[in-house]
């Protein structure tokens, strides 16, 4: 298989997840075939992925297909992989790297897949329990484009054995264990990280609800989800939450609802001032991290305070949406990151690239 056979299979992958944006598939003719093996099943996943884990909405899962769809766009696949002349000769050494995929939001692991596989290596993936059936269908559609993806992708259930390097997402309790274990390999160990917003008032209403999207995509459950506001110290917050409001269907799931019921008790136990929207807590908290059903806010008097406050937390965040700050993104934007939006702003490709080809202990 040539890079150019290997890009063509992820392109076409691309056009296959856009027919499932929305409930009402989405027909592209060009695709009849791989439709006839594969639509069924990918609408069965999508349907009962909500009974294996509630989070695993049917509206989630199409979102993520949605935003994979447009990322393997061909210009936008082409954009990454030119910053990365050395895809175009295989490595000196295909290498057995292990990743141990997160299982938060549906297919997070799917861009360390993709890097991995553009990257001529071998993939050894441990999936989430709580997301243990999209990444096996969507290796299926890929050996059915092309069959030389065969053998490249192996998924287990056991400990890692011996990888040439390792990938691993977690919690920070969790990368503590992957340390532990692995940290004598070539790595990348991820944390737990949160995103903020800045507003400064001059935010318009479509940019408010594209922050609201910014929160409550997914329940609020990715990194890349905002959980911290900051706000003018004069900012009226009711004027916030008024644009919030089309969430608030949020209330009819039952595990969301349990989040935002048990938090709203113990702050009303604590006797701790929020607010309350019937289905979100708004609490001030200099904390990044909020719970599921919660968001912080804080007021600042001066911006630049907030911007050498990002800077210092810098490893703390994922991303920033704001409208008049550099180095941030725009609103409604944190949950289509770009293949070159690397996770913890650590550029995973390069690392797979650089990898030493006498690193190889087999696996």
């Amino acid at each position: 298989m040539t890079f150019q056979e290997k890009t063509e299979a992820f392109i076409t992958l691309g056009k296959f997840f856009a027919q499932f944006r929305t409930a009402s598939f989405n027909e592209n003719t060009e695709l009849e075939e791989l439709n006839n093996q594969f639509k069924e099943r990918f609408d069965r996943l999508i349907l009962t992925e909500e009974n294996h884990n509630p989070w695993f909405t049917p509206e989630n899962i199409r979102f993520s297909l949605g935003s994979f769809a447009d990322a393997l766009q061909k210009d936008k696949l082409g954009k990454w992989i030119s910053h990365y002349p050395a895809l175009a000769s295989a490595p000196a050494q295909r290498l057995n790297i292990g990743v141990i995929m997160a299982g938060n939001i549906p297919m997070v692991g799917f861009h360390d897949f993709l890097t991995v596989l553009i990257s001529g290596h071998r993939l050894v993936a441990k999936l989430s329990s709580k997301d243990e059936h999209m990444l096996p269908a969507v290796w299926d559609v890929l050996v059915w484009l092309n069959h030389d993806f065969n053998g490249l992708v192996a998924f287990e259930e056991g400990r890692l054995k011996n990888p040439d390097a390792i990938i691993a997402t977690g919690s920070n309790n969790s990368s503590r264990y992957f340390e532990y274990y692995f940290g004598k390999y070539p790595h990348i160990i991820r944390k737990n990280r949160n995103s903020a917003a800045v507003l400064d008032g001059s935010e318009t209403a479509s940019d408010l609800e594209h922050l609201a999207g910014d929160i409550f995509t997914y329940f609020g459950l990715g990194c890349r989800n905002v959980s911290k506001i900051y706000i003018p110290a004069d900012y009226e917050i009711p004027h916030l939450l008024d644009h919030f409001q089309h969430y608030a269907y949020l209330a009819n799931h039952h595990k969301y609802v349990n989040n935002y019921e048990y938090y709203r008790a113990i702050h009303l136990v604590n006797q701790t001032p929020f607010l309350d929207t019937g289905f979100l807590v708004v609490k001030e908290d200099r904390n990044y991290s909020s719970p599921v059903g919660t968001i912080h806010y804080e007021r600042y008097t001066k911006k630049e305070q907030v911007v050498d406050r990002l800077h210092q937390d810098q490893d703390q965040l994922q991303c920033t949406v704001a409208k008049n700050l550099d180095n941030t993104l725009d609103f409604g934007m944190t949950q289509s990151p770009m293949l070159w939006e690397y996770a913890d702003n650590v550029d995973t490709l390069k690392f797979l690239l650089n990898l030493s080809t006498k690193t190889g202990h087999g696996l």
